[in-house]
C-alpha cells in the first residue's frame, strides 16, 4: 500500500485519530520495538480502549492531572493514548529526571496521579515516586511494568461534546540545560499542527519505517506517535540506545527514515564502517534535530548511509516542529538549513535594536504558530516569553534565506564574550566536528580574569587517539575557515559530554566542572 492509497488523516483530537487510523489501515503495523514485538493500528486502538476503561475505573477522567515517567515502551504509547481518550491532562517526564525535579514538577503542575516503573536500569523510580507522594497531598502513585488496569471498553464514558481539541491536555517541561525547567502547556490541536508540519515536509506513508529514538516522554516522542497515526507509517522504538544493537534493530525493521539526532548519525556511521553490507539500504533520509550539524556530516551520511543525507527539523518544547527540511529543497536547503516552517506558522527575525530584519538579516527568531504552546504553567513567565505582538521569543539567532528556510546561527545565551567581542559557540562547534579522531566535542566559555571569558574546546577522543595540541587544533580550525579571533585558547579532554535526553550538551555542567 502506498501513501497515495492511504491519504493522510487529520483530527483535532488524538483519540479520534487513533480510531480513524484503525478504521483506515487496521492490519498495518504501527510500532516495532527492540524485542521485535509488533502492534497493528487496530490492536493499538483496542489496547487503548481497554486501558482507558481500567484507568477510568480507578478514577482518572476529564481534567485529571497525570504525571508519568516511563521508558519508550509500546505500553507507554498505549497509556498516553488512553489518557487522551479520558480527557486527562498528562505530564510526561523523561527518565533522567530524579526526585528533586519530579517533586518540583508534580507540585507545580498539580499532579493527582504519578505513574512510574518500579525500577529501570538500576534506579528505583517506585521508591522515588512514593517519597514524592508522601509530601504532596492528594498525589497517588501507580507503579507498573506496563500492565495497565484493564476494563470493559463499553463502560467508557463518552467524550465531552464541548471538547474541540483546544483544551490544555499536555504539559511538557523544557530540558532545563541553562535554567529551571518550565512547563509548556499544549493542546491536542497544537500537537496535530506540529505533526502535520512533519508529514507535509517528508510525506511519510504506510510503506515507511521511521526510527523514533526520541523518548516517548519527550514532546518529540509523542509527536512520532501522532505522525504514525496521521500517515500510516510504522515507528521503530527502543527503550535504550546501544549503537550496535539499535543499528541491527533498524536494519531488521528496514527503516526508511533514520533518526533522531547528530550523535545517533555519528554512531551509525561508525557501525556502518564495521560492516560490508549497507545497514539501511531502504534509507530515504536521516532525520536530526536538537543539535548543530556541519555540512560535511551531511555529505558523509549521504555517501555512507544513503538516501539524501541529513534532513533537519527545528523546534522547541514550546513550538515542537517549527520547521522541517524536505527532499523538495535545494541541495543547500537540505544540507545547511533547518527547512521551511509549516502551514499556520509566521516567523520574524528581530535585530538587536528591536527592529524586524530585512530579507537575509540576522537576529532573534520569533514565531506565531498553530502549534505554539498556549503559555507556561507558571504564567508569570509568559510576559518575557512573548513580545508585544504575541510572537514567542525563541532565543535563537537566525536568518531566513531566499528559499524561505530557517538558518540557525547560534543562541542568544550561547555566546562566549571574549574581550567584549561576541563569539558564537555554535560556529566554533561546527568546525570542531571536522577534526579527526574525535568521538564528540563542544565549545564553552570559561571565566578568564584577563579577557572575561576564554574559548575552551571540550573534546572526547576516539579510542587510541593521541591528545591533540592546542596548536594542531587551532591550525585545523583556521584552515577550515574559523576566524583567528575565535580560536580556542584551551583544550579539555573528557570521557563523555553531559547531555540531556534529546542529545543537547548541558553546558552549565561543563562550565562548573572546568571553570577553575
Amino acid at each position: 500500500m502506498t501513501g497515495r492509497q492511504a491519504p493522510r488523516l487529520a483530527s483535532a483530537r488524538l483519540w479520534e485519530l487513533v480510531a480513524a487510523r484503525a478504521d483506515a489501515t487496521p492490519e498495518a503495523v504501527l510500532v516495532i520495538d527492540e524485542r521485535r514485538r509488533e502492534m497493528t493500528f487496530v490492536e493499538f486502538r483496542d489496547a487503548v480502549a481497554i486501558a482507558a476503561a481500567g484507568l477510568a475505573a480507578r478514577g482518572v477522567g476529564e481534567g485529571t492531572v497525570v504525571s508519568w515517567q516511563l521508558p519508550s515502551w509500546i505500553e507507554t504509547m498505549v497509556l498516553t493514548a488512553a489518557l487522551s481518550r479520558l480527557g486527562a491532562v498528562q505530564n510526561p517526564l523523561i527518565m533522567m529526571l530524579r526526585e528533586p525535579e519530579v517533586d518540583f514538577i508534580c507540585r507545580q503542575v498539580g499532579a493527582q496521579l504519578l505513574i512510574v516503573p518500579e525500577e529501570f536500569h538500576g534506579y528505583g523510580h517506585g521508591a522515588m515516586a512514593r517519597s514524592v507522594a508522601s509530601g504532596i497531598d492528594g498525589l497517588e502513585v501507580l507503579v507498573s511494568d506496563g500492565r495497565w488496569p484493564a476494563g470493559e471498553p463499553q463502560t467508557l464514558p463518552p467524550r465531552p461534546a464541548a471538547a474541540q481539541g483546544d483544551e490544555v491536555r499536555w504539559v511538557f517541561y523544557t530540558s532545563g540545560t541553562t535554567s529551571e525547567p518550565k512547563g509548556a502547556r499544549h493542546t491536542d490541536r497544537g500537537l496535530m499542527a506540529s505533526a502535520a508540519t512533519y508529514c507535509g515536509a517528508l510525506e511519510p506513508g504506510p510503506e515507511d519505517r521511521i526510527a523514533a529514538l526520541a523518548p516517548i516522554a519527550h514532546v518529540g516522542g509523542v509527536l512520532h506517535l501522532v505522525v504514525a497515526l496521521m500517515s500510516g507509517a510504522a515507528i521503530v522504538i527502543t527503550d535504550v540506545f546501544e549503537p550496535r544493537a539499535t543499528a541491527q534493530l533498524f536494519a531488521d525493521a528496514k527503516v526508511t527514515y533514520g533518526g533522531n539526532g547528530t550523535p545517533f548519525a555519528v554512531a551509525f556511521l561508525r557501525e556502518q564502517q564495521r560492516r560490508r553490507d549497507p545497514l539501511f539500504p531502504q534509507l530515504k533520509a536521516f532525520l536530526i534535530g536538537g543539535a548543530p550539524r556541519p555540512v560535511a556530516l551531511h555529505h558523509e551520511v549521504r555517501d555512507t548511509l544513503g538516501g539524501i543525507g541529513l534532513v533537519s527539523g527545528y523546534g522547541l518544547t514550546e513550538c515542537p516542529f517549527l520547521a522541517w527540511g524536505s527532499p523538495r529543497l535545494s541541495e543547500n536547503g537540505i544540507a545547511a538549513t533547518e527547512g521551511r516552517p509549516g502551514s499556520g506558522t509566521q516567523l520574524r527575525v528581530v535585530r538587536e535594536d528591536g527592529r524586524v530584519a530585512g530579507p537575509g538579516g540576522r537576529g532573534e527568531l520569533r514565531v506565531k504558530s498553530d502549534q505554539l504552546m498556549v503559555g507556561y504553567v507558571d504564567s508569570s513567565l509568559d510576559e518575557a516569553a512573548f513580545d508585544a505582538d504575541g510572537f514567542f521569543r525563541t532565543g535563537d539567532l537566525a536568518f531566513i534565506d531566499g528559499e524561505g528556510c530557517v538558518n540557525i546561527v547560534g543562541r542568544l545565551k550561547d555566546v562566549i564574550i571574549r574581550n567584549m567581542e561576541n563569539i558564537s559557540a555554535r560556529e566554533v562547534e561546527d568546525h570542531l566536528l571536522t577534526f579527526p579522531g574525535l568521538r564528540d566535542s563542544t565549545a564553552v566559555g570559561l571565566p578568564d580574569a584577563r579577557t572575561g571569558e576564554r574559548v575552551c574546546a571540550v573534546l572526547v577522543l576516539e579510542e587510541h587517539t593521541a591528545t591533540p595540541t592546542l596548536a594542531e587544533l587551532c591550525a585545523h580550525l583556521e584552515e577550515r575557515g574559523l576566524n583567528r579571533r575565535k580560536l580556542p585558547e584551551q583544550i579539555a579532554i573528557v570521557g563523555v559530554l553531559p547531555r540531556n535526553a534529546m542529545g543537547k550538551v548541558v553546558k552549565a555542567t561543563l562550565v562548573s566542572r572546568l571553570g577553575d
